[in-house]
């Protein structure tokens, strides 16, 4: 079998349940964020923390099958294990630091409404 299929769907197996781990971690904990930009209106900061999610998940899945494309001939399996290594951390990275500007600017606009 081709080494690039088999490297494909561990790539892909890694990569989105991280993606999705992360994602409902930061959705479960996000509704505190979004409430504080939005005080008086629980469900609307409910919705908006939804619409975050769809919108991290359609970015980071859509990065993950886009690099898919940029990938060489795998040839050995120590190549295979060596590229699912790193482009999975390029996208833990991403997600990294997505993550912290997220936080950063969400506490800026908050200490500017205090």
């Amino acid at each position: 079998m081709n080494l690039n299929i088999i490297g494909y769907i561990l790539y892909l197996s890694i990569t989105s349940l991280i993606i999705l781990k992360v994602g409902k971690l930061c959705y479960n904990n996000g509704n505190i964020f979004v409430s504080q930009l939005i005080p008086d209106h629980l469900e609307l900061c409910h919705q908006i923390n939804k619409m975050l999610l769809i919108g991290y998940y359609l970015l980071n899945l859509g990065y993950c099958a886009m690099t898919i494309i940029s990938w060489e001939q795998i040839l050995t399996f120590n190549q295979l294990i060596e590229i699912i290594a790193t482009k999975s951390a390029i996208i833990i990275l991403t997600i990294g630091f997505m993550h912290y500007i997220n936080i950063i600017l969400l506490t800026k606009y908050i200490k500017k409404l205090i």
